[in-house]
């Protein structure tokens, strides 16, 4: 029995160690590291508190992908970070929306592509581009639809159990860049009674590593993505969806792409009141770009 309480004891000592180690300029990060799940393997999840958070309000819950992107510039290998903490801070304080958590889980690096890929597509992607998808970008695991399991049956509940949110679909949101926009906007059509929202910023839309876009991956993989989209959208009467994109680096490859998802958004009745595609000219595809942006989905998603 003492060895086990030893146990315990040593996990909430690593626990409350890690948050530590999250240097923010607003708010506090609270880390539940090495999460374990039966979908997913275990990561880190960080959850940021607004200053003045309490326990006798209710907020609303963002989720955010690449959680170890979002906090810190010291601490990721790129020594760039939306800096989460001081955008959502800031506009929390400003009044300009609801008071809200943010729940940032963590990649798990080498399945990244893995985790993010929308898996029901794949059965329609013909041959042989399938089998570059499936063994040389996503190692041969495909599994998005297990990743979002992980969220809405593991880590959505274990976040409202233990935080002050208000649980219901209008004040849960989702958000990501680059794949990680992508798999917010597959989680959206997934679990459209869970997310209310989704923020796609320079959204992966190719879906597929840069040396092999081409036309033919055009046709072969990104517009089974649209099909799926025609079929699976959300109602815009009660969901938002926020895209953008840029012009340098990655982002420049995504303009025929956005444009033709913006046009499926039409077609699906979305207008300005649920559905936002911004295009920043110089913008390139880095966590600073995201950074100097993110109050605009932010706003459009959780404004009062």
């Amino acid at each position: 029995m003492k060895n086990k309480i030893s146990i315990v004891i040593l996990i909430l000592m690593s626990i409350v160690s890690n948050a530590q180690e999250v240097k923010v300029t607003s708010g506090k990060v609270q880390r539940f590291a090495n999460f374990k799940s039966q979908y997913v393997d275990a990561r880190n999840v960080d959850v940021w508190l607004p200053d003045g958070y309490s326990p006798n309000e209710k907020y609303a819950v963002l989720y955010m992908h690449d959680g170890q992107m979002l906090y810190d510039a010291e601490t990721t290998w790129n020594k760039q970070a939306w800096e989460v903490d001081e955008v959502a801070g800031k506009v929390i304080a400003e009044g300009k929306t609801k008071k809200f958590i943010v729940v940032g889980i963590w990649n798990n690096g080498e399945y990244r592509h893995s985790e993010y890929f929308p898996q029901r597509i794949i059965k329609d992607i013909p041959e042989p581009t399938k089998k570059l998808v499936i063994e040389e970008q996503l190692k041969n695991k495909p599994q998005s639809d297990n990743y979002l399991k992980f969220l809405v049956t593991e880590l959505k509940p274990f976040i409202d159990k233990n935080f002050a949110t208000k649980t219901d679909v209008k004040n849960t949101f989702i958000a990501g860049s680059s794949m990680g926009g992508l798999i917010s906007l597959y989680a959206i059509c997934e679990y459209p009674k869970v997310f209310g929202g989704a923020a796609c910023l320079s959204t992966h839309t190719p879906m597929i590593l840069k040396e092999k876009i081409t036309f033919n991956i055009d046709a072969d993989i990104a517009s089974k993505f649209r099909e799926y989209l025609r079929l699976h959208l959300p109602n815009p009467k009660d969901h938002k969806i926020y895209f953008d994109y840029g012009d340098q680096t990655l982002d420049s490859f995504y303009k025929p792409f956005q444009e033709k998802i913006d046009a499926i958004m039409i077609e699906k009745g979305f207008t300005a009141k649920n559905w936002i595609t911004k295009f920043f000219p110089g913008k390139d595809h880095s966590e600073k770009a995201w950074h100097e942006r993110l109050p605009i989905p932010l706003e459009f998603l959780l404004g009062k």
